[in-house]
Order: C-alpha cells, then structure tokens, then sequence
C-alpha cells in the first residue's frame, strides 16, 4: 500500500482480464492451421527439408509441453524427417539446461525422444555464423549456425519485460 497525496492525479494501468481457453489444445492446433498472416505450419514445412525450433530456456515460464509436440507433428506431415528437427534451447549467456530441468522445459517426454533437443552455447564462437553487425554500434551479431542452417527457422518464446529491467 502506498499512501499518496489527494491533490495528485493518479492513473492505475491495468491489463484488460483476458479469456481463459478451456481447450488449450485446440487453440494451439487452430493457431497452426490458420496463423495470421502467413501459410499454416504444415504448408511451410512442405517446402522444406529441415527445421529449427528456438525456445526460451527455465528462466522464461514459456508452456513448451502445450505447443512442441503439435508444432512437431505438423513439420513431420509436410515431409520433414524428425531427424531433420532441433529444438534449440536459446541459452543466451544462461547454463544449460540438462537432465530433469530439460525434461521439465521441454514438457513431453515425446518430444526428447522424436528429435534432437540441443542448448545454445552463446560463449562458442565456431558454433555461429557471422550475420552482420548493427548500425548503431556496429555490434557483432551471430547466431547459431544449427538454426541458420535450417530451411525453416521458427522462434518460441514470451514478450515481457525484463524483471532487472
């Protein structure tokens, strides 16, 4: 609680009360089959030989086990070989996630046993490829050559702020 002066405008920003699916798998297969504004997921995979898929690692509360396995499948159905899949484990400067905390990240037990699940290792410099720098700074940008290598390239993850931020 804080006590603040009466003479003060305040203005309290809340997130509007959002909807609570009630069937989280057919909103993630819905969200698949009829993206907004490019191809479902199968189509793209049909046109492809193998795939990328960056998740956020345990920091990030990411529902990993809601949406793998689905996404996974429908690269499968577009002809993709499941041993042309990597779900990359996007570590940033963070440890890598191994063992029981992978399993936990991951969600489904299918998903480690149908395709490789790698972490991202930001401190080896021979696991990158050279993308450019930005104009800003001219701040070197790299990126994991397991996902710049991949005919399709797909990124997971949570937009929030920073909690240092």
């Amino acid at each position: 609680m804080v006590d603040l002066a009466d003479d003060l405008d305040v203005t309290v920003i809340r997130k509007p009360t959002m909807p609570v699916i009630e069937d989280s798998d057919a909103a993630v297969t819905r969200a698949l089959n009829t993206p907004v504004g490019v191809p479902p997921l199968r189509a793209l995979a049909e046109t492809a030989t193998s795939a990328a898929i960056a998740i956020c690692d345990i920091t990030r509360p990411v529902p990993n086990g809601l949406f793998l396995r689905p996404m996974i499948e429908q690269l499968i159905e577009g002809g993709i070989s499941a041993d042309a899949i990597t779900v990359i484990v996007a570590t940033g400067l963070h440890r890598p996630n191994l063992g029981a905390e992978l399993e936990e990240l991951i969600g489904d037990s299918w998903v480690l046993r149908k395709v490789k699940v790698v972490n991202h290792y930001a401190r080896d410099d021979d696991a990158h490829v050279l993308v450019g720098k930005t104009k800003a700074r001219g701040s070197v940008i790299r990126l994991d050559r397991r996902f710049v290598d991949a005919d399709l390239r797909i990124v997971t993850g949570l937009v929030e702020p920073h909690f240092m931020a």
